[in-house]
């Protein structure tokens, strides 16, 4: 962070109100990353990429009744990994955490899904069982730091894939949080995209399309250009997912327009991004306890999500045959 403000780096544990949990399979190469509010959070959703995975979306928009969400689930497996969201809700309902129906309660889990069937074995993704695992392991773990690289709906998570997997390198779930005033505001990421992941601090890329060596990463926009009159068939599974929580009193309108800010921190360090074969989407939720100027939370946001995306990068290790950012 820059400009001479004091902003503290925390965990995001710090953020009250919120649970974060993983379920892994590493021999599947895939898994799902759940982000819980049980009392309930204001919240929506922005889909910028052309391909995407979701579940229960369409009650986040602004004039749709439901106002306050229980959990996002973030998960491998393509639309299959979908399935993931009803192990939380199994999980909540369980605890009476939920939108109240009169006979019961119902709660509201939304989500999404990347394609990561090309590591390890398509045909394991993330499933119920997968997904009350996630939460259980987001309780047990309450106040404790989350693990980020190749874990949750980073497992399977790769970049650089225009010339296909062989070319592609690892990159997995990156989280970041920080604290400016009373105000708090953490983003999980599960990078898994069609581009390159660039550091604007750094100047450069620091994953994605390799050269045939695989010795160097090459410019997957510089590499598009030179094929842009060849209709190449690009494989169609990526997509990046997003999720932004904070303490700040917002209304879903707000949230609404937040998602949507957020996705610049996407362009900033995805390059190219929201492609017709990704899936790019970001959640935010908001549990509401301190007031906040809705531009200047908006500039925060998109410094979190931004640095989030990085360490999706930087936290993975190399594996299912792909290099990593730390291996060059």
């Amino acid at each position: 962070m820059k400009d001479n403000i004091e902003i503290r780096e925390i965990g995001i544990e710090e953020i009250g109100g919120f649970l974060v949990g993983h379920s892994t399979d590493e021999e599947g190469g895939t898994g799902c990353t759940v982000i819980l509010s049980p009392d309930g959070a204001n919240a929506s959703l922005d889909v910028r990429g052309g391909g995407p995975a979701v579940r229960e979306t369409e009650l986040l928009k602004p004039e749709n009744l439901v106002e306050k969400i229980h959990g996002v689930m973030l998960s491998g497996g393509s639309a299959y990994g979908l399935a993931a969201g009803q192990g939380a809700m199994h999980f909540l309902e369980e605890r009476g955490k939920g939108f109240d129906v009169g006979v019961g309660v119902v709660p509201i889990v939304c989500g999404a899904s990347l394609f990561d069937l090309i590591v390890g074995n398509p045909k394991i993704r993330p499933d119920e069982k997968m997904g009350y695992e996630a939460c259980v392991n987001a309780l047990e773990n309450q106040g404790k730091s989350i693990k980020e690289g190749n874990v949750g709906a980073g497992t399977g998570a790769c970049c650089g894939k225009f010339k296909g997997a062989e070319r592609a390198m690892k990159s997995g779930l990156g989280i970041y949080a920080c604290q400016l005033g009373n105000i708090k505001v953490g983003a999980v990421a599960a990078v898994n995209c069609l581009g390159n992941i660039y550091d604007p601090r750094k100047g450069k890329y620091i994953a994605g399309l390799l050269n045939e060596s695989k010795s160097e990463i090459i410019s997957t926009r510089r590499t598009m250009y030179e094929e842009l009159e060849i209709d190449r068939n690009l494989f169609s599974g990526n997509t990046t997912l997003g999720c932004i929580i904070t303490n700040a009193k917002l209304t879903k309108s707000q949230c609404k327009k937040l998602s949507s800010v957020s996705h610049d921190a996407f362009a900033r360090t995805i390059i190219p991004v929201h492609t017709n074969v990704d899936g790019d989407t970001i959640f935010f939720m908001a549990s509401g306890e301190v007031e906040v100027a809705q531009d200047s939370l908006g500039a925060l946001c998109v410094e979190v999500m931004e640095k989030a995306v990085i360490r999706g990068a930087e936290k993975a290790e190399g594996a299912y045959g792909m290099k990593s950012s730390s291996d060059l």
